[in-house]
């Protein structure tokens, strides 16, 4: 069992920056391949990025790669997405999920509670 905490979200105006983390245990976080979804509001859940076990190969979605940032501390079995030129359509809420294996091509068998990110114009 793997319990994720996310913490970090906020509201920001557009061009701003937020770090979120997520915070697991449980188990041994340094195991696990680790990601990050968002839910706008009305919408679906929506892939961010993902890192491998390993901290590496990092994958991002089109709409957020080079302004989003995902990283790794398995010392602190934490993990990081830094938000930098936001966007009001980043507005969502943040999850953080624990994939099952090292790597993201696994299923993903936990989520954290969500935390809200609010970006105005």
């Amino acid at each position: 069992q793997v319990q994720l905490v996310e913490s970090g979200g906020g509201s920001v105006q557009a061009g701003g920056s937020l770090r979120l983390s997520c915070a697991a245990s449980g188990r041994n976080f340094s195991a696990n391949a680790m990601g990050w979804f968002r839910q706008p509001p009305g919408k679906e859940r929506e892939f961010v990025a993902a890192i491998m076990s390993s901290g590496g190969d990092p994958f991002y979605a089109h709409s957020v790669k080079g302004r989003f940032t995902i990283s790794r501390d398995n010392t602190k079995n934490t993990v990081y997405l830094q938000m930098d030129s936001l966007k009001p359509e980043d507005t969502a809420v943040y999850y953080c999920t624990a994939y099952r294996d090292s790597t993201y091509y696994t299923p993903r068998d936990y989520w954290g509670q969500g935390t809200q990110v609010t970006v105005s114009s």
